[in-house]
C-alpha cells in the first residue's frame, strides 16, 4: 500500500562470484554491502516511485 521507493544500483563485479540477498532490508547499507562483497564504486543506479493504481489486478476470491 502506499508509494514505494525503488533503488537499482549496478556494480562492476572484478570476478565471478555468489552474492547473495540481504537478510533484512530496513537501514540496508549500500557501502556495507559492497565491501562486503569488494564491489568498489557504482557504475550506474536508477531511482523511482511507484504506486499500485486503484481498482486494477489484486487478488480475486
Amino acid at each position: 500500500m502506499g508509494i514505494h521507493r525503488m533503488i537499482f544500483v549496478l556494480f562492476r563485479q572484478l570476478g565471478r562470484q555468489v552474492i547473495y540477498a540481504p537478510g533484512w532490508r530496513p537501514n540496508f547499507n549500500t557501502r556495507d554491502f559492497a565491501e562486503l562483497y569488494d564491489l568498489g564504486l557504482p557504475v550506474a543506479a536508477v531511482y523511482f516511485n511507484c504506486q499500485r493504481e486503484g481498482g486494477c489486478g489484486g487478488r480475486r476470491l
